[in-house]
């Protein structure tokens, strides 16, 4: 499987990426005796949380959650459910703000799941995100539209097209270097081609569309 050749580093480094994010959990400390007025911004003042980002900060995302196969649709046949059973998912997203709301940024993802048939398949998706952002007191919530490409794999067939998502998530600064919370997301997953129907040759150019929803629990640096 040359596509699970591929999964495997992102997930080599989604391992090594929650590995760091514990060992500087276990080495982060709080200087309670500095002066009020001296204290991390994000924990001194949550009046003005509204403002907390400027052009220039950056956040680097790590997920990991569930995808579930919703329904294809296809040119002749319409509207058919999936044989595919619920996945999992795993991405590396990255953000960099223009203005206190807007952000510009890129991900990785890597999905996967098994079919009645007990066949796999894997898709890896990346491209580029845009994305706005409001906060209220400690709460933040992002929204973002990535629009990228996907290689694919099922069944020792191989695809690389078109792949979009729009989502947004809800996240708990904890203090001014962490936030956690939840993503929630829907996929678009086109495959455009030039094929024909074995048993009708009249109907050409069978393009199937794939939705699918993803929903995954996230961490979130600041920096």
């Amino acid at each position: 499987m040359r596509l699970f050749r591929l999964l495997r580093p992102v997930f080599l480094l989604l391992m090594l990426c929650t590995a760091l994010f514990l060992h500087a959990q276990e080495t982060d400390t709080d200087d309670d005796d500095e002066d009020e007025g001296e204290g991390t911004y994000i924990e001194s003042d949550w009046s003005r949380a509204a403002n907390l980002y400027t052009r220039g900060d950056q956040i680097f995302c790590i997920s990991l959650g569930l995808v579930k196969p919703l329904f294809f649709v296809e040119q002749s046949e319409g509207y058919f459910k999936t044989q595919m059973k619920l996945g999992g998912m795993g991405s590396l997203a990255y953000n960099y703000f223009i203005d206190s709301h807007w952000f510009l940024g890129a991900e990785l993802s890597g999905m996967f799941a098994s079919t009645v048939g007990e066949n796999m398949f894997y898709i890896v998706p990346i491209g580029a995100r845009i994305g706005y952002q409001f906060i209220l007191n400690r709460f933040e919530f992002p929204f973002s539209f990535m629009l990228g490409f996907a290689p694919q794999s099922y069944n020792q067939v191989t695809y690389f097209g078109l792949f979009s998502k729009i989502g947004g998530g809800a996240f708990f600064r904890f203090n001014s270097d962490w936030s956690f919370g939840i993503n929630t997301s829907f996929w678009w997953v086109p495959e455009w081609t030039k094929k024909t129907r074995e048993w009708d040759r009249q109907i050409k150019n069978i393009n199937i569309h794939g939705f699918f929803w993803e929903i995954s629990i996230g961490a979130r640096y600041h920096f």
